[in-house]
């Protein structure tokens, strides 16, 4: 240890560079490689989103130390490889970070922020439109064709739509309000109705997935995540189904042995109790 009471980054290092090698290392991290680590560190990364809905910040430690394994690992990888390190990770993130933000930084270095800065004289508006620019310069020094081009194919498929239309929107090609997506989402359900209606179960599931991306459109209208807003839904689901389950057991019933109409008066027993104690 570098110090006698506290772990630090270099120990991190030290510790993954001790389970990759190859005579004394883990058997599993020693077979680990790029590809199979990316499901990890999705996992990871949707484990420190649930920390922080539930407010168990008493987890977050543990779970933001899981994610930044990843980038240890990664790292770890690539300096086996010799590509890169660690360094270069915090090196090239640094240097992203000063540029993207000139109004905090001007001079170009983490040595020359502005003194006293404020924030309210700092449009935000102002801020994003640099920060698009600067992003854009990116895209264009890495020789990317589409403004698309660097939007993660293994996002989860609401967040990769809503980033997708986000994009798009930046070069007006977007609904002038919300009524146009309202409409839009009408026609898609529309669409699916028909398709049902002929018994087309193909074109009815292409359809559906036209009608969940004019949602997620209505979502970024609204500003809303909708992958956030589908994990409150999902929890909220959740504890009215187990509310359901609770009930019906009291009774010394399953939900298998309960009729429809009784799951649904428990159920909205449920959103009464919830509405009550100011829940959604």
């Amino acid at each position: 240890m570098s110090d006698t009471s506290r772990y630090s980054l270099q120990d991190l290092l030290a510790l993954m560079a001790v389970l990759r090698d190859p005579e004394q290392g883990c058997p599993w991290d020693i077979r680990q490689d790029w590809g199979s680590i990316v499901p990890h560190t999705i996992e990871e990364a949707y484990e420190v989103a649930d920390a922080i809905e539930r407010r168990a910040y008493d987890e977050l430690p543990g779970e933001l130390g899981d994610l930044l394994f990843q980038v240890i690992y990664y790292s770890q990888f690539a300096k086996e490889e010799g590509r890169f390190d660690f360094h270069d990770v915090v090196d090239a993130l640094t240097t992203k970070m000063i540029a993207r933000h000139p109004h905090v930084f001007p001079d170009g270095t983490l040595t020359s922020r502005r003194q006293g800065i404020d924030a309210a004289q700092v449009e935000t508006a102002q801020v994003n439109s640099r920060w698009e620019a600067l992003k854009a310069e990116e895209r264009q020094a890495r020789d990317a064709v589409s403004v698309l081009d660097d939007v993660p194919r293994a996002l989860p498929a609401l967040s990769r739509a809503a980033k997708l239309t986000k994009r798009a929107s930046r070069v007006g090609f977007d609904w002038p309000d919300t009524r146009g997506i309202l409409d839009k989402i009408r026609e898609e359900l529309d669409e699916v109705e028909e398709a049902l209606a002929a018994d087309d179960d193909v074109h009815a599931r292409e359809e559906v997935g036209d009608l969940l991306f004019a949602v997620v459109n209505l979502a970024r209208r609204l500003k809303a995540d909708p992958e956030q807003a589908l994990r409150a839904t999902n929890a909220k689901f959740e504890r009215r189904f187990r509310y359901v389950e609770k009930a019906l057991a009291q009774s010394g019933r399953a939900p298998s042995d309960a009729s429809l109409e009784d799951m649904d008066a428990h159920w909205n027993d449920a959103k009464r109790l919830e509405n009550h104690s100011g829940n959604d």
